[in-house]
């Protein structure tokens, strides 16, 4: 309990100043009901700090009849009543006022740790994952638990800016690597480089079903909106420890270019980029190959995108060469990825009615990071409904949770490449706390992965079929929802933001709740898929189309770690 009067008294007045800040944010009248059960709701030792109902203390509960079923001490009946006003904000709500300031002092605020999947490696600060990305074990970082947003703290988001969205949600996660002041500043800086006033405007397509645009960023990619804060996160950390790093990722087409136009230009970090030779878009080859800075560089593997990842994941492992290069990663294994995707779920959801009203997201998935930031934001409090993973013709998600099989098979090329993926490395993320957060668990899965795949425990089935569903798209049916969308609501999509319409659309069928799909990059970064589906050919915006006229630098590479290797000791400034 309060370790002296002292706590008591100023806990006290802060659960007076979170009620009354709370009612007049809202605008809300106070009338009598306002804390029904609050004995009931707080632990029974508490009851003496809220005050004995006797003469000196107030009735404000009045239920059954007027039968007083709750109290407060006086200071707060004061000053719900001295002006008069009625309370009608209901119950519930000022019961968890009460209770979450009461635990404001009993239970400060833990200090997330990050751990590894793999359990191996030892635990690390923000900073410590944000400049690392995969765990020396191999495995993938994780915090040690979720900060929580109650009903409180999500209804007080509303109204919010998309800046101040971001440091409510990205504060709990960061502990003492920047300070308020600092993380606010380059949450501005970076989300100043989303163009739309926005910054994820939601269409609405029908009823209950809306997108969530997230391609109003420098590359027209939800990519954007993580790297645009991550770049600037990297360098305000190197700066202060004045050091360097290199910074080594696979994509399937927008992570590279995110990626390559957020660091770009900066003295502290060199990048490379690996992407599967012919098969990205042109507009998505030229976002990498066109910038001239020196410290960027694009690498054409002969392979796919798992075939890129591999070599990623092969040079992490090797640990001399990681630590003589200080190698860092961008993809979505790195945390802060994450953590940044997790505030527009929160941002549109609060939109659509949050937390009054539970949503469902639809999320176009390859390698599992975005949708699993919506999972995150679901264990912090989000009432999300359903998230419903989309696939296309790669459908290896699709068929784990239909079969409890993590099969690979061959991967298909599609018109929506990003999405073309057999293994989903932020699959491990939430397979590790499916498996009760069973480090060995996830090794051996790991393991047989190697061989071509592996089988879910019945637990694991039920835990993954509790917070997902999923969904496929052939190219037959992808096609058709770009042309029925632009039909029926004159909105032009991309092929990887057809996916998940087509599935949103299935999901909407049996759905009371609103249903949001990702729109997760602009149609025009697929010219020619989109104008053969609905005879449109959209347009890039005039800023990146005079980028793309520049010469472009494309250098090739087999699928050959040392080759590498080689490739970036020689590339690497200063070495």
């Amino acid at each position: 309990m309060f370790s002296n009067n002292k706590e008591l008294k100023q806990w006290r007045r802060d659960t007076v100043d979170r009620i009354l800040d709370f009612c007049n944010h809202k605008e809300i009248r106070v009338t009598y009901g306002p804390v029904a059960e609050v004995i009931e709701v707080l632990p029974r030792s508490v009851g003496k700090y809220l005050g004995a109902p006797s003469k000196r203390s107030s009735w404000i509960v009045r239920k059954d009849n007027h039968k007083p079923t709750g109290y407060l001490p006086n200071q707060i009946h004061e000053n719900l009543f001295k002006n008069q006003k009625v309370i009608e904000c209901g119950e519930e709500l000022i019961v968890e006022l009460v209770k979450s300031g009461f635990e404001l002092h009993q239970k400060p605020e833990e200090k997330v740790r990050y751990i590894s999947t793999r359990g191996k490696s030892p635990p690390l600060d923000f900073e410590g994952v944000l400049l690392s990305g995969l765990a020396p074990d191999g495995g993938l970082y994780v915090p040690n638990g979720w900060p929580k947003f109650n009903k409180i703290k999500i209804e007080q988001l509303r109204g919010a800016s998309y800046v101040d969205t971001a440091f409510s949600i990205i504060r709990p996660f960061t502990g003492s690597t920047f300070s308020d002041e600092t993380l606010k500043s380059l949450i501005e800086a970076a989300y100043g480089n989303i163009y739309h006033q926005a910054k994820c405007p939601l269409v609405q397509l029908g009823d209950n079903l809306f997108l969530c645009e997230l391609f109003h960023g420098p590359t027209l990619a939800f990519k954007d909106f993580a790297l645009q804060l991550v770049s600037r996160m990297f360098d305000h950390v190197l700066t202060r420890l004045n050091s360097t790093c290199t910074i080594l990722g696979a994509t399937s087409g927008d992570t590279g270019s995110s990626a390559i136009e957020a660091f770009r230009g900066l003295d502290a970090v060199d990048v490379f980029i690996l992407y599967p030779k012919g098969k990205v878009s042109d507009i998505q080859r030229k976002q990498m190959t066109t910038p001239s800075d020196s410290n960027v560089h694009a690498i054409a593997v002969e392979g796919n995108f798992d075939d890129c990842q591999a070599l990623v994941k092969e040079l992490f492992g090797d640990s001399a060469f990681r630590q003589e290069f200080n190698l860092a990663a961008i993809n979505s294994i790195n945390w802060a990825r994450i953590v940044a995707q997790i505030v527009y779920y929160f941002y549109s959801g609060i939109s659509l009615g949050a937390p009054q009203r539970e949503v469902s997201f639809v999320v176009p998935t390859g390698n599992f990071g975005d949708i699993y930031a919506g999972y995150c934001a679901k264990m912090m409090g989000l009432p999300i409904k359903q998230l419903a993973i989309a696939t296309n013709q790669n459908d290896i998600l699709f068929r784990t949770l239909e079969t409890g099989q993590y099969q690979l098979e061959e991967v298909i090329p599609s018109i929506s490449p990003s999405m073309d993926i057999q293994v989903s490395s932020n699959f491990e993320r939430v397979l590790f706390d499916a498996g009760n957060r069973n480090s060995e668990n996830i090794v051996e899965k790991m393991q047989s992965l190697q061989g071509g795949g592996f089988e879910l425990t019945g637990d694991e089935q039920n835990y993954l079929h509790s917070h997902f569903v999923a969904g496929r798209c052939s190219e037959e049916e992808t096609i058709e929802e770009i042309r029925n969308t632009y039909n029926d609501s004159w909105q032009v999509i991309c092929p990887h933001t057809a996916v998940g319409v087509k599935i949103a659309r299935e999901l909407n069928k049996s759905s009371r709740e609103a249903v949001i799909s990702l729109a997760t990059a602009h149609p025009a970064k697929f010219p020619d898929a989109v104008e053969a589906a609905c005879g449109v050919k959209p347009v890039l915006p005039d800023a990146l189309a005079k980028k793309l006229e520049r010469p472009e630098r494309i250098a090739g590479a087999d699928n050959s770690a040392e080759k590498l290797k080689e490739f970036i000791r020689n590339k690497v400034r200063g070495s």
